[in-house]
């Protein structure tokens, strides 16, 4: 299929993609399944351009890059470079995952986001999509463990992206005022060290009011030697229970509905707790038993901070030292593509379509040259630094040039206004 007709074919099916809609953040087909399968339906899946499109799915998904919460991340999705994002993390339970995603321009250019559950000797299982014409989204993490989210715009669209994603809680504090603090956490030691602390204990002043952490049903109110005055609370749709103990009084009914900061009970130190300071013991229960309740209600939103590369992308870029990356040593001034960077690091693209993440701090442009000389003979200027590639353009003996990098046993160059790569026996 011609080129000019496959950018016809690709615009139609954008501008019929984007009518359709999106069946919401949970579906059985996502607008990118919905997009790849037009592209099928119309031929241009077995097409070099569309096959690259779908190939860049994949290795997104199979090759995710890893980074840490909270993170943020700049790139460049060029139209005649078909490619996808994939950044991998990990989450813990009872955590709310906060993505915003910013693009430029906002139209025509939609970009497609999955996010998905990563497990061991499994394929990615898809937990939601986001509406690709809204730009936040969250998700509530039931289950600890790695996740990856895909970013692919659709086929011949060329714009920047930022994704931020913040981690905050899940559930509100289950102490009302600003005064109240935790002060012992999950795993601490108790009784000497025979058992340790399945919750976490929330001081504050006496009588200071206990409050539901989230919409939910009450359950056993009742008073026991360990805990004391007691309170239990289903939250709305959530397959955990909350346990509130050490009450001074409590002020609910089994049965009884109740709203996210509705006043359960007045916090004190019934219980075991006769001979420590007033404080809530606060818990959650799972079908497994007991899980660290912390990441539910931590008050403080964890968000990423500024990133610090602020050169062009999608622009060549060489390493100003060597670097072992994934116990393989990348030599001084190789060179490589950059099209997205994230907080303190980049994410370089080697010739070879390797992507590695280098810190910022040793990337240098590759307009200044390493060296410049005069070719000693007449060669071709390749278009990629491998025997095989092909030649853009012949070199005359002694003209002069510029050498801007390296990758393997080619020097990549620049002679007046063209570049191009030659091997590295040439500069003698």
């Amino acid at each position: 299929m011609r080129l000019d007709r496959i950018v016809v074919f690709v615009l139609s099916i954008a501008i019929t993609a984007c009518k359709t809609g999106s069946p919401g953040l949970f579906g059985k087909s996502s607008p990118h399944e919905q997009y790849a399968r037009k592209l099928t339906d119309a031929g241009l899946a077995s097409t070099s351009l569309g096959s690259l499109w779908f190939a860049a799915a994949e290795k997104a998904l199979a090759q995710p890059q890893p980074v840490s919460l909270p993170y943020k991340q700049h790139g460049y999705f060029a139209a005649d470079k078909p490619r996808a994002v994939g950044i991998s993390f990990t989450a813990r339970r009872g955590e709310k995952l906060l993505f915003q995603l910013e693009r430029k321009p906002l139209n025509p250019f939609h970009i497609y986001a999955d996010l998905w559950q990563m497990k061991t000797g499994a394929k990615p299982v898809r937990l939601l999509f986001a509406d690709s014409t809204k730009p936040a989204f969250d998700y509530e993490v039931d289950e600890a463990g790695t996740y990856l989210l895909r970013l692919q715009p659709e086929l011949l669209r060329s714009g920047e992206y930022t994704i931020s994603i913040s981690v905050g809680p899940s559930l509100g504090f289950p102490v009302a005022g600003s005064a109240a603090k935790v002060g012992s956490i999950w795993g601490d030691d108790r009784d000497g060290g025979s058992r340790r602390h399945d919750g976490i204990d929330i001081f504050a002043p006496k009588r200071t009011p206990v409050v539901a952490a989230g919409a939910g049903t009450v359950g056993r109110v009742n008073e026991t030697a360990i805990g004391g005055k007691v309170v239990w609370m289903r939250p709305t749709d959530k397959n955990i229970n909350l346990y509130y103990a050490h009450l001074d009084e409590q002020l609910v009914s089994p049965g009884q509905r109740v709203e996210a900061g509705d006043t359960l009970g007045l916090l004190g130190n019934t219980g075991n707790a006769r001979t420590t300071p007033s404080h809530l013991h606060f818990g959650i229960y799972a079908t497994g038993g007991p899980v660290d309740p912390l990441p539910f209600v931590n008050r403080t939103v964890k968000e990423p901070t500024a990133i610090s590369f602020n050169k062009p992308l999608n622009n060549y870029y060489r390493l100003n030292t060597d670097l072992k990356v994934a116990g393989q040593t990348i030599p001084k001034n190789t060179v490589g593509v950059i099209s997205d960077a994230g907080e303190k690091q980049v994410f370089l693209e080697l010739p070879d379509a390797k992507l590695v993440q280098i810190p910022s701090a040793n990337i240098q442009s590759s307009d200044n040259q390493v060296l410049t000389l005069k070719l000693h003979d007449s060669l071709r200027l390749l278009d990629a630094p491998f025997i095989t590639a092909a030649g853009k353009t012949s070199l005359e003996k002694g003209v002069s040039i510029k050498v801007l990098g390296y990758f393997n046993e080619f020097a990549y160059i620049q002679a007046g206004t063209e570049t191009g790569w030659i091997p590295k026996g040439a500069l003698r």
